[in-house]
């Protein structure tokens, strides 16, 4: 049985599909103005891996992902985010580009680096310049109703009026009066209300008309019309990073009720922040990483995926380059194992035997994996614990081997679970073999030649060489093993 936590309820709950066998679930993505970063691809991750589990137990999923390319202000975590200058609007300024020159570069980047990390692209990508009309139909309904007003131009969400305004952050209208940092905007009657509409002054680039003022939408409501546009009144699962939780998705959750009369969300899932060193991550500390950054160190962005598996979504993770370090050779165990995968027999167990002296059988014996498996999963996506079994399973099976007892099915059944798994975790191996240059299989060869004939000093010699141009060479009984050092 499912449990997942929900960030609105605090605890963790036996999931429920609003439809039997289908699933809604919108994620937040970039705000297209600069590169993602490795806290961003952390929390894409979490929702890439829910979405595969969910899909692993059967259920069709509807995952949308928004690109925000315009609206979301550069003070977006203080006076509800309806402060300060347009992030893509900023950036084009000082690249001397168009707004939508940089929308479109950095969007790029973003569905290329998403592709790179293994993660499931989204049913759909709405973009919020594409979705204006929804967001001032909505923004009309909530006027009409009462529940926002209109000065100078600008329209603002009236926060006094929905009663639960804080059931998701804790950040209720009570508290914001006597603690939150807010600054009174003059169009405002209060400062806790937020922008639904901002009238844009005469040299902004990116507006449009509306029954108020030629102007652009709020980041709040964008998100809110995007997914009543492509999953309903009612959404399963919400995902996003925890500094999403307010202001952001507490304005989503007011303005969509508001709108709906209907429950916004089920399930809110939120990824904890990623630390470096010990440190929020900042330009300015120089511990600012993207993918980039990580190849630039040697490692991979599988082995970053591996990484992000190993600490759950709910704890900090904090990112070391010792970590990525044990994440590598974690991620050439598993590559190994499965690349060298069933075994050769050597010539006295040539015809490996269909009986094996385990005291279970091999069917029995792998279902207690894949039973430990979703058992780990099924407690709120423990991926740490996931890992472990897959651990366990290749000492397990390297131990058989050893001891010349994996008969043919155990080893297909082996393969076949790890298959399973993988549809989780996504871990892609393919292509570590392509990887080896013809130089060094060229090199391989004529050494094994060399061993063949007995021709020890030259064997040793062109293994040195191998091993200098960054390769290895691993012999076994019958065949060798080409290995790419780190």
């Amino acid at each position: 049985m499912f449990k997942l936590h929900n960030t609105l309820t605090k605890s963790k709950e036996t999931f429920k599909p609003i439809n039997p066998g289908k699933i809604g679930m919108y994620t937040c993505g970039p705000t297209v103005y600069d590169y993602i970063h490795i806290g961003n691809i952390r929390s894409y991750m979490t929702a890439d891996i829910l979405r595969r589990y969910l899909e692993y137990q059967g259920y069709e999923v509807r995952a949308i992902k928004n690109i925000t390319d315009v609206g979301h202000l550069t003070e977006d975590d203080i006076a509800q985010a309806d402060s300060g200058e347009d992030k893509i609007f900023k950036k084009a300024r000082k690249e001397k580009k168009t707004p939508q020159e940089i929308a479109e570069f950095y969007e790029d980047y973003f569905k290329n680096t998403e592709k790179e990390m293994n993660i499931l692209p989204a049913r759909y990508f709405p973009k919020a310049t594409a979705h204006i009309s929804q967001m001032i139909r909505m923004i009309s309904g909530l006027l009409e109703k009462g529940l926002a007003y209109e000065n100078n131009g600008n329209v603002f969400f009236d926060v006094a009026k929905f009663p639960g305004y804080g059931k998701l952050s804790g950040n209720t209208l009570e508290n914001l009066k006597t603690g939150a940092r807010l600054e009174r905007h003059p169009d405002k009657k209060n400062p806790w209300d937020f922008a639904l509409w901002l009238k844009a002054p005469k040299d902004h680039l990116m507006k449009w008309k509306s029954p108020w003022s030629i102007g652009y939408p709020g980041w709040h409501i964008e998100c809110s019309a995007m997914s009543l546009e492509y999953l309903g009144e009612t959404l399963d699962i919400h995902t996003g990073g925890e500094d999403n939780i307010f202001p952001h998705h507490e304005a989503e959750i007011a303005q969509s009720e508001s709108f709906t009369g209907k429950k916004f969300v089920n399930y809110w899932t939120h990824t904890r922040h990623l630390l470096v060193n010990g440190e929020k991550m900042s330009k300015s500390k120089g511990n600012f990483y993207a993918l980039e950054d990580v190849k630039k160190k040697g490692f991979s962005a599988m082995e970053l995926r591996l990484l992000l598996l190993s600490s759950h979504y709910r704890s900090p993770l904090n990112f070391t380059w010792n970590s990525m370090k044990q994440a590598r050779q974690n991620f050439k165990r598993i590559t190994e194992f499965i690349q060298g995968f069933p075994p050769k027999a050597d010539k006295k167990n040539r015809e490996l035997n269909q009986k094996t002296d385990l005291k279970t059988g091999s069917s029995d014996w792998l279902k207690k994996y894949q039973e430990k498996f979703e058992s780990a999963m099924n407690d709120d996506l423990n991926t740490p614990l996931a890992l472990s079994v897959l651990y366990n399973l290749i000492t397990e099976t390297n131990k058989l081997i050893s001891q010349k007892k994996l008969d043919k099915k155990t080893a297909a059944d082996i393969l076949s679970l790890w298959n399973k798994i993988n549809k989780v975790f996504g871990l892609t191996l393919k292509g570590e073999r392509a990887e080896i240059p013809a130089e060094i299989k060229n090199l391989a060869q004529e050494r094994e030649q060399a061993r063949q004939k007995k021709d020890f000093q030259k064997s040793d010699d062109l293994r040195k060489l191998i091993r200098k141009k960054g390769y290895e060479i691993k012999d076994e009984k019958e065949r060798y093993k080409i290995k790419k050092l780190y």
